[in-house]
């Protein structure tokens, strides 16, 4: 059982996320930077220090991580917020990995089962609370996105081919080489297809004079 990220005050995780958006980035996100700055304080800044560690925002050493960058870039803000959640809540993608789609019933039976937890305990009801927080600020477009980009494109293959001089008959040889573009598919009738036309009509020697 995982110990997932949480705070006692989960509204401060809204606040923290939009005071990281308005202030410049620091050169380490500290306590003080967290109580002052972010104007989070008392224990509720301490415990927003170590949630941002704990979703990716921050390194080990307290330094911004690219996740925390990319989440002040109003271009990319929704990626690294699912980012973020998926480095926070990772053993919750393991047992279903589109966690982040998963109503309030089915997110907290899935708390209950990481941890472990009774039902009505506080702590489940915290870590739900803190993921739908971090949640609102994510967005799957891009991502969904990019991943059907790479998946669109096409499959580069080079065939080196020599024309044979044709029997009883001294000629010329000639190389030369086809680049394919093949779709991306796993429908093996395609690439069948595909190389039976090239077999047909190209991997053999014109009958011409």
């Amino acid at each position: 059982m995982a110990a997932l990220p949480y705070v006692t005050a989960p509204g401060n995780i809204e606040k923290a996320l939009i005071a990281i958006k308005l202030q410049a980035t620091p050169e380490r996100v500290t306590q003080d930077f967290v109580k002052t700055v972010l104007q989070i304080p008392g224990g509720s800044g301490d415990q927003i220090t170590s949630f941002l560690k704990k979703i990716g925002f921050t390194n080990a050493d307290g330094t911004p991580s690219d996740i925390y960058k990319k989440f002040r870039n109003s271009a990319t803000s929704g990626k690294a917020a699912a980012e973020a959640l998926k480095i926070g809540y990772s053993p919750l993608y393991v047992r279903n990995e589109y966690m982040h789609q998963l109503n309030d019933e089915k997110l907290k039976g899935l708390i209950i089962e990481e941890t472990g937890q009774s039902e009505g305990a506080n702590i489940v009801s915290l870590i739900l609370a803190s993921v739908k927080a971090l949640k609102k600020h994510a967005s799957w477009s891009n991502i969904v996105a990019e991943e059907e980009k790479t998946s669109a494109q096409p499959l580069p293959v080079s065939i080196p081919m020599t024309n044979p001089p044709k029997h009883g008959k001294v000629g010329l040889n000639l190389s030369y080489t086809i680049n394919l573009n093949l779709p991306a598919t796993s429908d093996m009738a395609v690439f069948n297809a595909i190389f039976k036309s090239l077999k047909e009509n190209l991997l053999k020697g014109s009958d011409n004079e």
